[in-house]
């Protein structure tokens, strides 16, 4: 049997419903952890399609799990459906063009990661179903990817306990295996307490909380030329204290994101951080409480699942893009700088073409001057043999996090992409529900790369999920 024809027809069977669904989702963009109407998009999907779906996954509102199938392994297909803040921008057009001022946008095209993952277990259930081989596909709804670490919550709950492969996939300016390069990641807020008093009449009576986040400031700076370079520390200001300068500020709260190759790496430059907040509340004479918000592992590669994905995207070949694709891209690519195009074709370690729509698969085994960041698909990937596609839903150079991929993430090119990508992540799904040597094989490589510790979640053990972050 041809498994991957076979499968993939299924996926066009229901590539009109899943775009449907991608566009919906785009329609309702919703922040970390407040994905209640997305969510409910993807469990209607599910339950349309005859999956059982469990809600509330490790506690988490919007999260959720959709399963078909019977004995056999267990393949999880991860999907995403947050979007992100202030980046709300009408679709189709290559202006700046914001829908609702200030408005929320998915400027990282998850409208399109969850519904195309869907389609792509949409398929191999009616595919099992067919066949009557035995196995189970699951649909993972996970939230919160941007900062709210979801899948690290749900993989310390034990949602992916008894999973055997995992596949995912996330929009891209290009058709390739995503390159298995995250960094682990902590969110932490430093909150500092002082003492209020009158500016000009009594300064030496107050404490300023505002000064001791400005001197932590200067000090994680400082410390940056003495940290590895391909470590990561940034920050946001969530509560300056107010907005009168005749008072002294008693409370100040501040955000940081710390990043480091490594997990190990990344918990000891957390120390390191915390250690100057220290310093800062001891020089302003203030008090500061650390609350960590989340945390994120680096991810671990899976050679021979990658290596079968690529198999399986080169028999494809890349989406078919036609000349009203091509002139939109155009259009998107004359609002970018040339440093944004060079950027990601250094990031694949290519030559940079005219192409305005990726049109071939990038190898495998290219050398690669990637730009890092942090997914809490990492997580699953310490415990889960793990493996992720890239795919063209963008042109060529958009920056991500942008208007720019919002007002794409309704058109037709993006569209093809998501489909064609739900093909690629359905036949892999279907070689490995028939293929035991290939589990066994990712399963001895993960397990190597884990090594004897295996997984540690990042997550202190009293963290629970931060339901309420996007509101600060």
């Amino acid at each position: 049997m041809d498994n991957r024809s076979a499968v993939w027809a299924k996926v066009d069977a229901h590539r009109e419903r899943m775009i449907a669904l991608a566009d919906r989702v785009w329609g309702m963009p919703e922040l970390c952890y407040t994905e209640t109407r997305s969510a409910a998009e993807h469990a209607a999907e599910l339950r349309h399609h005859g999956f059982t779906v469990t809600k509330g996954v490790a506690g988490i509102p919007t999260a959720l799990i959709g399963e078909a199938g019977e004995g056999g392994p267990v393949i999880a297909i991860l999907g995403e459906y947050d979007a992100l803040p202030g980046l709300s921008q009408e679709a189709g057009v290559a202006e700046h063009r914001p829908v609702e001022a200030g408005g929320h946008g998915h400027g990282c095209g998850h409208n399109l990661l969850g519904a195309g993952a869907l389609l792509a277990a949409a398929a191999v259930k009616d595919w099992l179903a067919e066949t009557g081989l035995p196995g189970r596909v699951r649909y993972y709804g996970c939230p919160a990817e941007e900062g709210g670490a979801a899948k690290a919550f749900m993989v310390r709950a034990g949602a992916f306990a008894d999973a055997d492969i995992a596949i995912s996939w996330h929009p891209s300016s290009f058709w390739e295996v995503t390159p298995p390069l995250a960094l682990a990641n902590t969110r932490a807020d430093f909150v500092f307490t002082g003492r209020p008093a009158h500016a000009a009449a009594a300064p030496h009576l107050g404490r300023s909380a505002l000064d001791a986040v400005e001197l932590m400031s200067v000090g994680v700076n400082y410390m940056r030329e003495h940290m590895p370079s391909d470590a990561r520390v940034h920050y946001a200001y969530l509560d300056a204290g107010g907005i009168a300068p005749n008072v002294v500020q008693a409370s100040a709260r501040v955000r940081y994101s710390i990043r480091a190759r490594d997990l190990p790496g990344m918990l000891a430059l957390v120390e390191r951080v915390k250690r100057i907040a220290q310093g800062a509340a001891l020089m302003t004479e203030t008090a500061v409480e650390v609350r960590v918000v989340s945390a994120v592992s680096n991810i671990l590669a899976n050679a021979p699942l990658e290596r079968a994905l690529h198999a399986v995207m080169e028999e494809l070949g890349p989406p078919h893009f036609d000349e009203a694709d091509r002139a939109f891209a155009q259009d998107i690519r004359a609002t970018l700088t040339d440093g944004d195009i060079d950027a990601v074709y250094r990031a694949i370690g290519q030559p940079r073409t005219d192409a305005p729509l990726a049109d071939s698969l990038v190898p495998i085994d290219t050398v690669r001057d990637p730009a890092i960041g942090s997914t809490d698909v990492g997580d699953v990937s310490w415990v889960v043999p793990t493996v992720q596609a890239h795919a063209p839903t963008v042109a060529i150079g958009t920056p991500f996090h942008t208007w720019q991929v919002v007002a794409q993430g309704r058109s037709p090119a993006a569209h093809k992409a998501t489909v064609q990508v739900a093909k690629a992540m359905a036949g892999l799904a279907a070689r490995a529900l028939t293929d035991p040597e290939l589990r066994a094989a990712a399963r001895a490589d993960l397990a190597r790369r884990a090594g004897p510790g295996g997984y540690r979640s990042p997550l202190p053990p009293d963290v629970e999920p931060p339901l309420r972050m996007s509101l600060g």
